[in-house]
């Protein structure tokens, strides 16, 4: 019988690696251009070495609207582009591999959402961010794993919520503000490879090492974690931790930030029964030679209809005036 990965561990990041010629190149052309990139926490680290910010989708958000360079790069996936470009109609956002696109989103079409609501019209439509514009477009109000709690607590009380598109984050949601929802059927295909026999095996290999975990995960998996957050604030908790290992249990591409925002800890990507650590194929279609190349050739670029982007940009909007 195959044996059971071993969770990949992290040590320490004792120091930072000098950057590549690559990565100065890529440096002297965002300066040339003009260009602000926004990179997500789960983008390969020589990406994430480059960035402007690193964060989770709502920081990203923000930094998003509140740019005022010409172009973005946006090293993260479709939606995420397409949100900052819902924010900066009158900006360059690019995109390093279009085809970088997301599970979670595509398990949510904007037909079928529209669907859902013609036959409820009394539904109020709280959409993840990780959708599409058009999803997006068809929503009451967006939110993120950091905010999605304090976005429900403010949805009007007789108004029947349908939350798209994440089953695991909305269960979390509606568990921890008491708001019952309807749920729709997606989920994050690498968030839930994870299983309790894998963090079983992981806890077992570093015993009292805590677990964070993100809210998309399963329900299972939640229930095993000592924290189960978002990834901006896994970085606060884990600075609170004395334990010296820490168990994260999302896409390793986290532990790249958490290495050099939490020095002296090791951290250990959650394994799969698959996989020592997991990656989203996704979030990883994107590299620093495409980063190059974009910003070279001014593209791949993400254009939205405009009446789709204006009809976004009201729930989004309302999300970032939400959470302050």
């Amino acid at each position: 019988m195959t044996p059971f990965p071993a969770a990949a561990v992290f040590p320490p990041l004792r120091e930072r690696a000098p950057l590549t010629d690559l990565q100065k190149e890529v440096l002297a052309l965002k300066k040339e251009k003009r260009a602000v990139i926004l990179a997500h926490n789960y983008q390969c680290e020589d990406i994430q070495s480059v960035a402007d910010y690193v964060g989770d989708s709502l920081g990203l958000a923000y930094r998003a609207a509140e740019t005022e360079n010409p172009t973005i790069v946006f090293c993260g996936v479709h939606f995420m582009a397409e949100t900052a470009k819902i924010v900066n109609p009158g900006r360059k956002v690019l995109l390093p591999d279009l085809e970088a696109g997301c599970s979670l989103a595509d398990s949510c079409p904007a037909e079928k959402l529209a669907a859902a609501k013609a036959a409820d019209p009394s539904l109020y439509v709280v959409a993840y961010i990780n959708c599409s514009a058009a999803v997006k477009a068809l929503s009451d109000v967006i939110c993120t794993s950091g905010n999605a709690s304090k976005i429900v607590g403010r949805v009007p009380a007789d108004r029947p919520i349908l939350f798209v598109p994440d089953q695991n984050l909305g269960r979390w949601v509606s568990a921890r503000t008491g708001r019952p929802m309807r749920l729709w059927p997606g989920n994050c295909y690498a968030h839930v490879q994870f299983t309790p026999g894998a963090l079983l095996r992981a806890k077992a290999a570093h015993p009292g090492a805590p677990v964070v975990a993100h809210p998309e995960c399963t329900e299972a998996v939640r229930d095993m974690a000592d924290m189960v957050c978002s990834t901006e604030l896994m970085v606060g908790w884990c600075k609170e931790q004395k334990a010296d290992t820490i168990i994260v249990t999302t896409e390793s591409g986290m532990i790249h930030r958490l290495r050099r925002e939490v020095p002296g800890k090791t951290f250990v990507a959650a394994p799969t029964d698959r996989c020592s650590c997991n990656e989203c194929k996704f979030m990883k279609m994107n590299t620093l030679q495409k980063v190059r190349d974009c910003l070279a050739g001014g593209a791949p670029e993400i254009n939205l209809q405009e009446e789709v982007r204006a009809r976004a940009e009201i729930p989004l909007r309302r999300m970032l005036e939400w959470s302050r």
